[in-house]
């Protein structure tokens, strides 16, 4: 049975905080960041008790990675990809284009140790605005992007079904990505005897994975911001005037996220270690569609793609495989 304080929601001034990080050194050792809809960097300390608005980037922040000299490295869904200085609320924009085009859906990413980032661009047909209209198309535009520490940067992977969460593994051999529209991670080995190949971490996922992140446990801990939906993945296998008819019906009409709390966690060889959903129905009621997720220190702390509040969980409340009670 889970205690009362296994699952915590804690409220952020703005709705939308679709992903966490928790910073593991220096003078905000222990805090949590998020960014929300209006463009706001903010804050959390470590109880959930104190908050502060440190950075605003103009535009919509969705993944947050905490960078080795203090910096947030925000995927910024409308202005690409920033160096954020919580310290100072500065903010410097890395890049805004790949291959002479702008991106137009920068959405989560991971720092390798010689300071490569990885990242994810989701379409290349739609912004964050109508991400709906990609996910239900089936466009598979979607990329993962490398800058390497000279500055270049490349197309790794594209065709990807809405790529979303990126993650290194611990020995930072392979980057896994998540296709929210495959309900799969594929992996992008980067070096050893896989060096450039591609396969997949998980597959057949219950539902459709967001971000994804390297917890502190050195599991790959995943999203899964709703379960699979029949209707969903037969219009995306419909013509495609089937599917653009779909994406124009009127909002009320149209399939929406089933209200779920649901990660896991896997191992670099895909084995599931932890798959948490949690219940009882009232938790549920008051926070859903998880998005984001960073395990810290036996800590499961959760961020929301529509919630103005992120949620942290005690995963020793739970069993390795089981749901709470």
């Amino acid at each position: 049975m889970t205690t009362q304080t296994a699952f915590t929601v804690l409220p952020v001034p703005g709705p939308g905080a679709e992903d966490v990080v928790v910073a593991t050194h220096g003078p905000h050792e222990g805090s949590v960041f998020t960014g929300t809809e209006d463009g706001a960097i903010v804050r959390i300390a470590h109880d959930g008790r104190r908050l502060e608005r440190v950075a605003e980037t103009g535009g919509r922040p969705l993944g947050i990675e905490f960078a080795p000299d203090g910096r947030l490295l925000v995927c910024d869904a409308k202005r690409g990809l920033l160096w954020v200085d919580p310290a100072t609320g500065g903010v410097e924009l890395i890049t805004a284009e790949v291959e002479g085009r702008p991106m137009r859906f920068c959405n989560n990413a991971a720092i390798a140790d010689d300071g490569t980032i990885w990242w994810s661009d989701s379409s290349t047909r739609y912004g964050i605005d109508r991400w709906k209209d990609d996910f239900v198309q089936n466009t598979r535009t979607g990329r993962l992007l490398r800058r390497a520490p000279d500055g270049e940067v490349s197309v790794v992977l594209d065709g990807l079904a809405f790529a979303n969460g990126v993650a290194l593994s611990s020995s930072g051999d392979f980057v896994a990505v998540a296709e929210t529209g495959a309900r799969t991670v594929v992996r992008h080995w980067i070096s050893g005897p896989n060096a450039g190949m591609r396969d997949r971490l998980c597959s057949d996922l219950p539902g459709y994975p967001d971000n994804i992140a390297r917890g502190s446990d050195g599991l790959i801990w995943i999203t899964i911001a709703s379960p699979r939906d029949p209707l969903v993945e037969v219009l995306q296998k419909a013509p495609l005037a089937l599917r653009r008819l779909a994406t124009k019906v009127p909002e009320a009409l149209q399939p929406k996220p089933q209200q779920t709390v649901r990660v896991m966690a896997y191992d670099d060889h895909g084995t599931l270690v932890h798959d948490l959903d949690v219940q009882p129905a009232e938790h549920r009621a008051s926070y859903h569609m998880v998005t984001g997720v960073r395990e810290f220190e036996g800590q499961v702390w959760m961020g929301s793609l529509h919630e103005a509040a992120v949620a942290r969980l005690d995963l020793a409340a739970f069993g390795s495989r089981g749901s709470s009670a």
